[in-house]
């Protein structure tokens, strides 16, 4: 069975579940199609808590993006009974010289950002839970904290069915084929065509946009939830999440909130590269060994038994910087979301971005460095 739509959203996580919004919103006709349920366990958007930061050690161009971020992050809460956004403040923290420390304070002082530098024993003293090494230097910047993944999927997926877009779960996309200003997509379940396709399929991407699988690596990760001590050096009005570039790697954490736990991943774990479709969710004792390294060196007040730990995945570039752009030859395709380990937080404005270039073909917004035309020695 055929069905036209403006746009057909393939992938309603972080990414699509914004876009679908954005776009039903702006009066067009969307079909988004899930292949799981909506806020699911088994892609790249889900945890319970995702960091949001304003001090952006990658570059600072992602910041005037994060504060539209903020600012829509914010609507989408409005009349809701709980938050979705939770402000705790944000430490980098690392060394003189290193890429976290540094690249946070380039990025506060470029875009004006408040922002206070504390050395070990600053740290230390201000934040307990804290046991930095002896050379740490740490930026604070007060405008950081959590957002709750799953709650805003099905926040954004509500809103977008208010203003009349369709939305499917359990219907798997096959494939699509793209010509002449319209594309037909077929799933498990029929055919649809419509005039624009946007994929935001996270780890799948390559499967459905195989030009992009040279630059594509969809990569396991593992987070855990570590007993705590000394429950107040770890609530969130006392411990700020952060991001810590250490001898062992460089580790991103949480306070303590929804489940019982101190929460920490490390960026690319034991860098193995999978398919969501066949990737070991199970959580082994040395994936609890890789956490518990910094755990026990670091936060020896949350140093108890693994509370409980959930596998999830990034899907890095070679740059670790987004791809948002037209498929190479198929202007009716728009490919989001490879984010590489740090999207979620930008998917509110990302949903707007998608919005505008289905719309009118540009967006307001500076996302010269999501370009696929970086990669073009490596496409196929």
């Amino acid at each position: 069975m055929s069905h036209s739509f403006d746009v057909i959203v393939a992938g309603v996580g972080g990414m699509g579940s914004a876009a679908a919004y954005q776009l039903a919103a702006r009066g067009l006709r969307v079909l988004a199609l899930e292949q799981h349920e909506l806020g699911h366990s088994v892609g790249s958007s889900h945890g319970l808590t995702r960091i949001i930061r304003l001090a952006y050690f990658e570059d600072p161009s992602y910041v005037p993006l994060l504060r539209r971020a903020f600012a829509l992050w914010r609507e989408l809460e409005e009349g809701l009974e709980e938050p979705l956004l939770h402000i705790t403040g944000g430490l980098d923290v690392g060394f003189a010289g290193s890429l976290v420390f540094e690249g946070s304070l380039r990025s506060c002082r470029e875009h004006d950002l408040p922002h206070e530098v504390l050395d070990a024993t600053a740290l230390a003293a201000r934040f307990p839970g804290w046991h930095p090494a002896p050379n740490a230097m740490a930026v604070f910047q007060p405008d950081a904290g959590f957002l709750t993944p799953e709650r805003c999927i099905l926040a954004y997926a509500a809103r977008a069915r208010l203003h009349g877009a369709t939305i499917h779960t359990r219907e798997k996309v096959l494939g699509y084929t793209a010509s002449r200003g319209s594309v037909r997509v077929r799933t498990d379940r029929g055919e649809y065509e419509a005039a624009q396709l946007l994929l935001t399929a996270g780890p799948w991407m390559a499967d459905l946009a195989p030009a992009l699988q040279p630059l594509l690596t969809p990569e396991r990760q593992v987070l855990g939830w570590f007993e705590i001590a000394d429950h107040a050096r770890f609530a969130p009005t006392a411990f700020p999440v952060f991001v810590l570039e250490a001898a062992q790697g460089i580790y991103y954490g949480f306070p303590e909130y929804g489940v019982p736990g101190f929460k920490i991943g490390r960026y690319h774990h034991r860098q193995e590269r999978v398919h969501p479709d066949t990737m070991d969710r199970t959580v082994h004792p040395l994936d609890e060994a890789v956490l518990r390294e910094a755990v026990a060196r670091y936060f020896p007040d949350a140093n108890g038994a693994l509370q409980s730990s959930s596998a999830c995945l990034f899907t890095n570039t070679p740059d670790e910087h987004f791809i948002i752009d037209r498929a190479p030859d198929t202007p009716e395709v728009l490919l989001v979301s490879p984010c590489s380990g740090h999207g979620f937080k930008f998917c509110s404005v990302i949903g707007e971005i998608c919005a505008d270039l289905v719309e009118t073909g540009t967006t307001s917004h500076d996302i010269a460095l999501f370009g696929l035309g970086r990669f073009s020695d490596r496409l196929r």
